[in-house]
């Protein structure tokens, strides 16, 4: 079988800024929750090499549930402080973690991961939900995987309804 070549360039920042601009088209002109995180999971796992799963988790009655995805069959409800994305809730801030097997309380939805990154949606002060991305491959996360993830998560947050769509009040 032939392969595909990737029109995702090697380099790590230029990745991330053509993913940026890809992102920034999507959402142009719809608002929509549901359809958008959809998207913007699917193209992060065309984009991104080395991960097994991709997708998002919605704050909903004081626990994370899980939202759009690319990947294996995953957790459904993760309690605030559990695990790595239930940490990031917790303390409000992205999670990268180069080994989730150290990680105190991991939860296993896939035992092929062993590395994490989660990204927390954030408007107004209010928590919505999680990115969360796994990877096969020790240490795949860094820097400038969270700060350009975080610009990611930023513009999904920006261009969509959540009102409407998830009835948030803010």
């Amino acid at each position: 079988m032939e392969q595909i070549e990737s029109i995702y360039p090697d380099k790590k920042i230029e990745m991330y800024d053509l993913l940026l601009a890809q992102l920034k088209a999507m959402l142009e002109g719809e608002q929509d929750v549901i359809s958008n995180l959809s998207n913007a999971s699917a193209l992060l796992n065309q984009a991104l090499k080395d991960i097994n799963w991709v997708g998002f988790y919605f704050m909903k009655r004081g626990s994370l549930i899980l939202g759009p995805f690319q990947g294996k069959i995953a957790c459904i409800h993760i309690p605030i402080g559990r695990g790595v994305c239930g940490t990031a809730v917790k303390e409000g801030k992205t999670q990268v973690v180069t080994d989730v097997h150290e990680f105190p309380g991991h939860i296993a939805c896939d035992s092929a991961s062993n590395s994490e990154i989660v990204i927390p949606m954030m408007k107004n002060g209010t928590i919505l939900g999680v990115l969360d991305i796994d990877s096969p491959n020790f240490h795949r996360f860094d820097e400038v995987d969270a700060e350009y993830l975080e610009q990611f998560v930023s513009l999904l947050v920006e261009c969509c309804d959540w009102k409407s769509s998830l009835q948030y009040d803010f």
